[in-house]
């Protein structure tokens, strides 16, 4: 009688056989797919590409290791699958996690090492064997190549979101931080933009934390309108050599040559990023016997130009019920005072510009109106709905606000701040002498783009009050604000560098329970979650012994 393998065994053999084939065609062909509705773990083809393009590899660390709260930990998991998929992609990633604070003796030492470094931590609840307690953490990352460093924030913590909604946020914006990691890390040909010197513009220190950061991307360089005064055409060439232009709160008037030359710039496609003051008025204007002074008009000769382009920049002032105050010497050191003029504002989130982006520090900012032109319009920074507009020129003293305030006075508010125009631009000297003649004068631009910010001190984030912050941290707001990359962005976007603004605008929809709900049916939940699978297990395996008994009573 022969021996024949039993039916089971042999049904187990084909199945394992099965699985080993699997695996080792799956050694040859790799495909990962995607069943989430948001596609989370689908990356974008510019991440693609660049992730491909790197040739050398790249050691990224990331302090994530360790146990969290299940919103933290959701943001652990999230943070090592797609660095996961970074890597099958090229093996010239290497990534580890770790945890810094891991060894308690080292602990402190490493904790000031890393907030040196700009690594800024974050407290959270956590408990441990029944016990809460406060814990601090660092959800960052770093990423080397060769002798460079690139930090990566992984935590977004804007002002007013709950923790789960920060997590949401900082969850969507993932790809994008290692994607904008890899680019500063990746050399490559570099387009070049020119900061406009030569018009009483911002001093060097109060933005120069946003120029290091612009040359991580662009290559920079000074550019005065007044270099060749016997040759403006020149002039006009030679600023084509830039693809882009910023002019950082000029505080002299242009003349109408300097005027001419920046509008046949923009005729020919050269994009602008304009940050400007229509009323004079600085925090140290107030340092005087009286702590007053009189805020008046700013006449920069630009309006009739700015009239064609589409919009008005008016010599008014904002006072907003949302700011951050202002310091003032005491006995007793730094007091805070409430200071209107220094509206902090939340992002409308409207574009990728300004797209997950935390509060936007302003000072003595004006308003804008549209003009109808044809001119495609996205506000991007607006003051609050509790705010309003002053008129120039009034006199403002350092203590105008510590008085009662009448909060339904601040109802006029929404005022736009910021602005994005898209469109082909007719020439601020169509139908008007030129001040000087120009071969290639053009009354039409070809399409193009330009963003005006009617604050010049935006680039000055790093200071309040004149006083450098801690980290870039607000002592009084405790606020990291989002001015750069505010401006980051809009550069980006300006320059057509459509692949880190396009990651940046990925949505991810995380499915968190909704707290209210589980809290008034809690004793559904209960039954639907374990009650229910309890039964039907008991059920399944009193069925089961049933059939077992029936089938071998023999």
């Amino acid at each position: 009688m022969k021996n024949r393998i039993p039916k089971p065994i042999f049904s187990v053999a084909i199945v394992l056989t099965f699985l080993v084939l699997l695996n080792v065609l799956g050694s040859f062909f790799y495909k990962r797919f995607d069943l989430t509705h948001d596609k989370r773990y689908t990356l974008s083809q510019s991440t693609i590409d660049l992730i491909e393009s790197i040739d050398e590899p790249v050691f990224i660390d990331i302090f994530l290791d360790g146990q969290f709260p299940p919103e933290f930990k959701r943001l652990q998991n999230e943070t090592r699958q797609l660095v996961e998929e970074f890597r099958s992609y090229n093996s010239n990633l290497i990534v580890q996690f770790t945890n810094p604070l891991e060894d308690e003796s080292q602990a402190e030492q490493y904790r000031a090492e890393l907030i040196k470094l700009g690594f800024t931590p974050t407290n959270i609840n956590s408990t441990k064997k029944g016990k809460k307690e406060l814990i601090q953490i660092f959800p960052w990352a770093i990423a080397n190549r060769g002798e460079k460093s690139v930090r990566v924030p992984l935590l977004v913590n804007n002002f007013g979101n709950s923790p789960s909604e920060n997590i949401n946020k900082s969850v969507q914006l993932l790809e994008f931080t290692f994607a904008d990691a890899l680019t500063k890390l990746n050399p490559k040909t570099k387009k070049k933009i020119a900061v406009l010197t030569g018009k009483g513009e911002l001093q060097a220190k109060y933005m120069a934390d946003y120029l290091m950061e612009l040359k991580e991307y662009y290559q920079l360089g000074e550019f005065n309108l007044d270099s060749l005064q016997d040759n403006p055409s020149k002039v006009i060439t030679n600023l084509k050599r830039f693809d882009a232009v910023i002019i950082p709160k000029p505080t002299e008037p242009f003349t109408d040559t300097e005027k001419f030359i920046v509008d046949q710039y923009i005729m020919t496609g050269g994009k602008s990023l304009w940050l400007l003051d229509k009323v004079v008025m600085d925090i140290d204007s107030l340092q005087n016997e009286q702590n007053a002074t009189i805020a008046y008009p700013r006449d920069l000769n630009l309006d009739d130009v700015f009239f064609k382009y589409g919009i008005r920049i008016n010599p008014s002032l904002v006072q907003d019920l949302l700011s951050t105050p202002i310091t003032a010497q005491s006995q007793q050191g730094d007091v805070p005072i409430d200071w209107l003029y220094s509206p902090i504002v939340k992002s409308k989130d409207n574009h990728p510009i300004n797209k997950n982006i935390n509060l936007v520090k302003l000072e003595f900012a004006n308003t804008l109106d549209t003009l109808k032109n044809g001119i495609q319009k996205t506000v991007l920074l607006e003051s609050s709905s509790q705010s309003k507009a002053v008129g120039s020129p009034l006199e403002i003293n350092l203590y105008d606000f510590m008085e009662e305030l009448d909060e339904k006075a601040f109802n006029n508010g929404n005022h736009i701040l910021g602005i994005l125009l898209e469109g082909k631009f007719t020439s601020g000297f169509k139908n008007r002498i030129t001040p000087f003649k120009y071969a290639e004068n053009k009354d039409e631009s070809v399409e193009n783009k330009m963003i005006f910010i009617a604050d010049g001190d935006i680039l000055n984030y790093t200071y309040v009050n004149k006083k450098p912050l801690n980290n870039g941290i607000d002592p009084w707001t405790q606020q990291v604000y989002g001015n750069k990359e505010f401006l980051i962005n809009a550069m980006n976007f300006l320059l057509d560098d459509s692949g880190l603004i396009n990651i940046r605008n990925k949505d991810i929809t995380l499915p968190l329970l909704n707290k209210e709900k589980v809290a008034s049916d809690y004793t559904t939940i209960q039954i639907l979650t374990i009650g229910i699978p309890l039964v039907l297990l008991i059920l399944f395996g009193i069925g089961f012994h049933f059939i077992r008994k029936k089938l071998y009573a023999k």
